[in-house]
């Protein structure tokens, strides 16, 4: 398995841009599958991206055209920029990695989006 750390969270206006980091410790980064799942009080866990092994992206509709999704194998790292941030985007955002299998089975401690109106 990955450590994974989740970075760059903050408070925004709406409106605003956010990106957020995830560093992956361990070996292998490159095979793994990565994604940004978010988690607002009260609201179910929601996958708002991911970006597989081989480059392939999925959004969640709530945030196609604002999100996006990218990795960076060399450094060990998946970002999540986030444009056109709404308040309805504030949650706690989680990085998960998977190798095998469709659960995701790594997971960050988290790192808190705040969007003001």
């Amino acid at each position: 398995q990955v450590q994974l750390v989740e970075s760059g969270g903050g408070l925004v206006q709406a409106g605003g841009s956010l990106r957020l980091s995830c560093a992956a410790s361990g070996r292998s980064f490159s095979s793994y599958d990565m994604a940004w799942f978010r988690q607002a009080p009260g609201k179910e866990r929601e996958r708002v991206g991911a970006v597989s092994w081989s480059g392939d992206k999925t959004y969640a509709d709530s945030v196609k055209g604002r999100f996006t999704i990218s990795r960076d194998n060399p450094k060990n790292t998946v970002y999540l920029q986030m444009n056109s941030l709404k308040p309805d985007d504030t949650a706690v955002y989680y990085c998960a990695a998977r190798r095998v299998g469709p659960s995701y089975n790594s997971w960050g401690q988290g790192t808190q989006v705040t969007v003001s109106s």
